[in-house]
């Protein structure tokens, strides 16, 4: 078998198993009408949907060190258990009130183990000498559900209800369980590195930028993850699905034909014009009178995260060490869910004092002053630090 092979079957069991993950997931893209159905606010659903944040960042530290000291398969299992879990309990809600927070929290623990433990062992199995082609690649099988829950969760609701919406979400998570059973736990090797946990990854200098830019990325993502479903909803322009079948499209096909470029030109360079894309998407989003905005917003929106995610994802994996990688990823992961901790009261307030327009420039806004302040500190690391990722890319790697 070349070492370099990257179709291996854990690398297929994985992106199968990250794949039906996501469409469970992804199916709450359509909570906000839910909520909204019964009775809460925009503030209100900001905060329901931001408090499974908190517990996701809470557990992460467990789950990083969990993955470095006891191994990914283990954690990976009791992710899907909680999940199967969480699913179901969603069935009980019924009023604005406690409960939906509690469910909200257990459904964030669920997805915290699973998106740190997933990612971790899709970056365990692609070989070195493949990495960014190998982390988009499989990044693929995270974006596809964002369209297909989008779409299949319009379907439901135009036939049915947010019931069945929430049987078809526990039937993917069941499926996600069975495809992560045989997994085999990696052989990681070791890189000479000592295992050095999950502050020192946080505290370490070249990383520390990284997690400045995924932080505000996750805050802008949070604009139309949390709420376009009730922007929708509202003006009556195109559809959920209309928005992330477009960006996963064109996101999706960036990775497969130009997974490349960020070696080959330079991952920065790649990154902030494509990162400035995105925010041309929000400004898009801010002056949408039809559906043709929604869907050209949505594709100047997939480019963005195309290329934005496995950049910022890559750049984890190369600076951090073998041993630590679980907590890396489980930092990266975690500022996924500070975005949403973040972002939804805050953008959600934007939109109760000014609107949707006001609220989609915000987050464009910060996008752009995150990427400034990214390019100033990372440079200003890497002047004294040497980092494995700007040294020159062999030619057999790109």
């Amino acid at each position: 078998m070349r070492a370099d092979r990257l179709l291996t079957r854990p690398f297929v069991l994985v992106s199968a198993a990250n794949l039906a993950n996501g469409l469970a997931f992804n199916l709450f893209l359509h909570l906000p009408g839910y909520l909204t159905d019964l009775g809460a606010s925009e503030v209100e659903i900001g905060f329901i949907v931001g408090v499974a944040a908190i517990a996701s960042i809470l557990i992460r530290p467990v789950v990083g060190k969990a993955m470095d000291t006891r191994g990914r398969r283990s954690v990976i299992i009791a992710g899907n258990l909680l999940s199967v879990a969480a699913v179901l309990l969603y069935l009980t809600v019924n009023t604005i009130g406690p409960w939906v927070y509690i469910v909200r929290v257990i459904h964030g623990l669920s997805e915290a183990v699973l998106f740190s433990a997933l990612f971790t062992y899709g970056a365990d199995v692609v070989p070195s000498s493949r990495l960014t082609e190998g982390l988009a690649i499989f990044g693929t099988s995270g974006l596809l559900p964002i369209a297909l829950g989008g779409l299949i969760g319009d379907l439901i609701l135009d036939t049915s209800d947010f019931t069945t919406l929430f049987w078809v979400s526990f039937g993917f998570a069941v499926i996600s369980l069975a495809l992560s059973l045989p997994l085999p736990e990696p052989d990681l090797g070791g890189d000479g590195s000592e295992r050095r946990g999950f502050v020192s990854a946080m505290m370490q200098k070249d990383l520390a930028p990284l997690w400045w830019m995924t932080g505000v990325f996750a805050f802008t993502l949070t604009a139309y993850f949390t709420f376009l479903k009730t922007f929708v909803d509202e003006t009556g322009f195109g559809s959920l699905g209309l928005f992330f079948s477009t960006y996963v499209s064109m996101a999706i096909a960036v990775r497969l034909t130009l997974a490349w470029l960020p070696e080959r030109v330079g991952p920065k360079r790649v990154l902030f014009p494509s990162v400035s894309l995105l925010v041309a998407g929000l400004v898009v989003l801010s002056v949408a009178t039809g559906s043709g905005h929604i869907a050209i917003a949505g594709l100047m929106c997939g480019v963005g995260h195309g290329f934005g995610f496995p950049i910022l994802y890559g750049y984890v994996i190369r600076r951090a060490g073998v041993r630590d990688r679980g907590s890396a990823v489980a930092i990266f992961t975690s500022l996924f869910d500070v975005g949403i901790l973040v972002g939804g009261p805050v953008l959600g307030a934007v939109i109760a004092i000014s609107g949707y327009p006001a609220m989609f420039l915000v987050a464009g806004g910060s996008l752009v002053v995150g990427l400034v302040v990214f390019g100033v500190w990372d440079h200003g690391v890497l002047q004294r630090t040497t980092s494995i990722l700007e040294r020159p890319v062999p030619s057999h790697h790109l």
